[in-house]
This record gives structure tokens, C-alpha cells and sequence, in this order.
């Protein structure tokens, strides 16, 4: 059975308001196109708006996932654990580091890494002496993991706690918002154009870390030091620099900046929006066999996605229904297929089986339509539909 149709009602779309456009437009008259003021300014706001005392603006999540961990000291020999539910960047940062991948299961109703799964395997690990260097939680949807209880085991365990907040700027969680890096080394942000704000494409880390966000910074531009007191080398002249490292050219750009900065002095209003979008959804759910994501009772999310969760749905119910949305103009997601049972992954090892929990999730969820600008009467069209579907 195919999934595959023309949606025509899209899962995720950008909101660009003509203050968007002038910042853009005031960049392309500047002196500077890249590697120019916008970018510096961009990072300080964000650092300012979540809490965080640094922030390293590169061209993608993934991007800034892949450099955190080299900050990390990530690498062969190492272990990286992450959420099996996420998408594959989540995990392919650690191998591009040469470290070894394993993932944690989630709690069905949220989506999130479980707690209790997390501290079973760290407690089999330590006896195996095979505890991870670094911990990703994923917060998926826009909603924060239980962080409180991932720092306390990274205390007593050892291990760096590397956020994925992809989906999640704008979120809190027990008041504060996410990517203050409370309980943890670094944040990750993305903003693809259907995250919560965009750069069209982009990515960002904070850390309270000095040290950590110099090295990211370096990372992101070949490894280059422009620092004379930190040359290992006397300088032959003003116009030296140093490579002490193999970096990579990550960078953002002063266009992508300039629209990060315009996009989010509308952050919160954004949020509160898709907030309103979730609850239309749930009231209009109510009576329907479906069940969407929950959101945990300390966590504002940012809700990136509004995913549901058919009830006792087989293969090809959960199909059916997909296929159903997408035939009736619909264009509804997957997020996500268990990273585990990918081609490539299982070619490492793994197999069905292993992570129960992310696998029934994978048997039942469907992303909905979700983003400002969408009409009420296109969630009730949505509703309407799924209803639909479930009479037939």
C-alpha cells in the first residue's frame, strides 16, 4: 500500500511578515553579506532570551550537533545514546565523531526519553562498564524532557548532557526556558522554515561554557584561530591566523541572521499561538480515537508538531488513515521512524524489537497540520476528515 499523495494543506509552514523582509533587505544593502555584525547580534539575543551566557550560530542543527560534540571530546571509543524517536541527525552527530550509537526508549504518551528506561540502562551499563559519553534527549514536538531527573542521573553516572531543543526554542520547562543549559553542557536549536522560528536554514548551540563555545566557534570555521595570544606560532604579520584544528565551514550567514533576529522578537506571540492550535485540536478530538501527544505538567512547549497517536491502530490502519488525509489534501507527517530500524542502523545490529515502546509509537503516529496562519476551519477540516476516515 502506498503513502504517497499531493498534500496540499502542508504540516509546517513558515511565517515571513514584512518586517522580516526589511531586515533581509537591510542586510543585502550592508557592507556585509556573511561573517558580518547580524550574526553576533543574532547569537547575543538568543543567548539573552533563553538564559544562556553563550551561543554559536551555524547552518544547521545538525551542524551544531556534530561540532558540540567534538567540543565534548566525542569520539572513538566513546558511547553516544539518544532518543530512537527523533530524526537520524540526533544519532549521526556521534558517528561523525567515530563514537558508537545506542538509544533509550520513550514514554508512549509523551514521546519523551522514559526516566525509567534511562536509569535501568545506566545501572546495566555501569556493571558493564559501558556508559555513554554523551546523553541526547530529544525534545520532541516542542516539549522538554524531564531534565531535573537527566541531570541528576549525569551527576551520579559521569556522563554530558547535550540537549536536541530542534523543535523546542521558545519551550519551558519548570519555568525557565529552554536552552538555559541548566542541566546540561550545551542546547541545540534548529530553524529550518518549519521550526518555530526560521533562518530559512540554520542551526544554533548555547552553553554557559566559555571554553565550550570558543570551540565550537573555531569548529564552525575550519578551525581557525584569529586570536594572536593564542597562536602556537609567532606571528609573521597583522594578517596571520592559525588552523589548530580540522574545522569545518558550518557558518550562518548575515541574511539568515538578520531573519533569525526579526523572527524572534515574535517568538513568544508565535508560541502562544501554536499553543491556541494544539488546545482547537484537542477539544475537537475529544470524542475521536485518537490521542494526542501529552505534554508533561512543568513544560510549556513550543509545539512544533501536533502529533497524534491512533488507539489500538494495526499497520494498516495507521496507513489507511495516512493515506486517507493525504488523498483528501492533507498533508500530514511521520515524526518519526525509529532511528534504530533504519537500513543503516540495522546493518550496525540493530533490530525490531529492541525499543518496544518506540515501536508502537512508530505503528500509530501521524503528524497534523500545525502553524500560524492556520484556520480554525482548517483544523475543523482536518477533524472532519479523520472522522471520517475512522466511519468508514
Amino acid at each position: 500500500m502506498s503513502c504517497e499523495s499531493r498534500p496540499f494543506l502542508p504540516y509546517g509552514r513558515q511565517s515571513i511578515t514584512e518586517s522580516d523582509i526589511a531586515a533581509v533587505v537591510e542586510v543585502l544593502r550592508s557592507p556585509f553579506l556573511t561573517q558580518g555584525p547580524a550574526v553576533s547580534a543574532f547569537e547575543q539575543a538568543v543567548a539573552a532570551k533563553v538564559g544562556a551566557r553563550y551561543s554559536v550560530g551555524v547552518n544547521s542543527a545538525t551542524s551544531a550537533l556534530h561540532i558540540a560534540c567534538l567540543a565534548l571530546g566525542l569520539g572513538p571509543g566513546d558511547q553516544l545514546w539518544t532518543s530512537p524517536i527523533t530524526f537520524v541527525a540526533s544519532a549521526n552527530c556521534g558517528l561523525y565523531c567515530g563514537a558508537t550509537i545506542d538509544f533509550v526508549d520513550i514514554e508512549s504518551t509523551t514521546g519523551l526519553i522514559s526516566i525509567a528506561a534511562l536509569a535501568a540502562k545506566l545501572e546495566k551499563a555501569e556493571q558493564d562498564n559501558t556508559l555513554p559519553k554523551v546523553l541526547v534527549p530529544v525534545h520532541l514536538a516542542g516539549s522538554s524532557c524531564d531534565m531535573a531527573a537527566i541531570g541528576a542521573l549525569a551527576d551520579r553516572y559521569g556522563f554530558v548532557v547535550l540537549e536536541d531543543g530542534s523543535h523546542a526554542i521558545g519551550g519551558h520547562y519548570r519555568g525557565e526556558p529552554v536552552g538555559n543549559c541548566r542541566y546540561s553542557a550545551i542546547t541545540v536549536f534548529s530553524f529550518h522554515p518549519v521550526k518555530i522560528i526560521t533562518t530559512g536554514e540554520g542551526g544554533m548551540a548555547t552553553t554557559n561554557n566559555q571554553l565550550l563555545a570558543q570551540r565550537m566557534a573555531e569548529l564552525r570555521s575550519h578551525g581557525i584561530v584569529r586570536d594572536s595570544e593564542r597562536f602556537e606560532q609567532p606571528p609573521a604579520g597583522p594578517w596571520v591566523y592559525e588552523q589548530q584544528q580540522l574545522g569545518f565551514n558550518y557558518r550562518i550567514t548575515d541574511i539568515q541572521a538578520a531573519l533569525g533576529l526579526s523572527q524572534l522578537l515574535r517568538l513568544d506571540e508565535i508560541v502562544v499561538e501554536r499553543n491556541r492550535l494544539l488546545q482547537c485540536y484537542r477539544e475537537l478530538f475529544a470524542d475521536l480515537p485518537v490521542q494526542l501527544l501529552e505534554v508533561p505538567e512543568d513544560v510549556l512547549s513550543s509545539v512544533h508538531l501536533a502529533v497524534i497517536q491512533l488507539q489500538q491502530a494495526s499497520a494498516d490502519r495507521h496507513c489507511q488513515v495516512f493515506e486517507g488525509l493525504r488523498a483528501a489534501g492533507i498533508g500530514v507527517q511521520m515524526h518519526y521512524s525509529p532511528v534504530h530500524l533504519q537500513p543503516y542502523y540495522r546493518a550496525m545490529g540493530f533490530a525490531q524489537g529492541q525499543f518496544p515502546e518506540a515501536e508502537a509509537y512508530a505503528r500509530r503516529a501521524i503528524s497534523l497540520p500545525l502553524f500560524p496562519g492556520l484556520k480554525t476551519r482548517e483544523i475543523m477540516n482536518v477533524t472532519h476528515q479523520i472522522k471520517s476516515l475512522f466511519n468508514d
